[in-house]
């Protein structure tokens, strides 16, 4: 069961700007990264490979927040994750090309099968931007590669603060000349919504049960305080009129 969307019709004039989380609400990270092991490295256990390099996200980004090392893309964390991770899977022969192309995985995720179409609708009434701890790069290659129509392509790069930093969400709002009710963050993460909110903005959350592979399905149920709860990104175009 669905929460019933808001009647009123205050919510979708106000607001301007739609944000987009992108690991995982827009794009599959896991599945992407599983079918490349499967055609490159096939003898690796592909899901434990991208569950791995994954896990390692967060503490990376934590020492940089921390103080623990310089500010630093998310290209330049995935690739020393990727290096720390090699020898567990029987990898750590791999060269410095072959490590670089592998890294590159990230710049090559796979959209969801309903997000071009999602961001397509949404795009006519709403300006839509990348809101991602990805490089301005990562991100702009991953669009073009899968066609995603963004109108703008902002990272947390151009704040150096990761999300959930304050930093970040109201960074978004002053690009666009905006205040912050006025920008909706679309995440399939309760921990940057509840960023977002904290900060002033709209949220909505999309379901991606099977953001960690079918085998690891999300508990998506509503959460109290997002102003949306969609499907995915046809509903959510759904539920804001588009």
């Amino acid at each position: 069961m669905h929460p019933t969307p808001r009647t009123d019709d205050t919510l979708a004039p106000a607001v301007q700007v739609l944000a987009f989380d992108i690991f995982g609400t827009v794009v599959d990270w896991h599945g992407s990264i599983v079918r490349e092991m499967r055609a490159l490295y096939p003898a690796v256990d592909g899901d434990a490979f991208a569950l791995a390099w994954r896990a390692g996200y967060q503490p990376a980004m934590a020492r940089v927040m921390q103080g623990g090392q310089p500010w630093t893309l998310i290209d330049d964390l995935h690739r020393a994750i990727l290096d720390e991770i090699l020898p567990r899977f029987g990898l750590a022969h791999l060269g410095a090309a072959e490590r670089a192309h592998l890294n590159r995985v990230w710049h090559r995720l796979d959209a969801w099968p309903d997000s071009v179409q999602g961001l397509t609708r949404l795009k006519k009434r709403y300006t839509i931007t990348s809101l991602s701890n990805g490089n301005i790069g990562l991100l702009t290659h991953m669009a073009k590669r899968a066609g995603l129509p963004w109108d703008c392509v902002l990272s947390a790069e151009v704040f150096k603060a990761y999300k959930p930093s304050a930093e970040v969400y109201l960074g978004a709002a002053r690009i666009f000349d905006l205040a912050p009710a006025q920008v909706m963050l679309v995440a399939a993460h309760h921990d940057d919504l509840a960023g977002a909110r904290t900060c002033g903005l709209r949220t909505a959350y999309i379901e991606r049960p099977h953001e960690f592979g079918a085998a690891r399905p999300k508990d998506v149920s509503p959460q109290p305080g997002n102003d949306l709860h969609a499907r995915d990104l046809n509903h959510l175009a759904d539920l804001l009129g588009c």
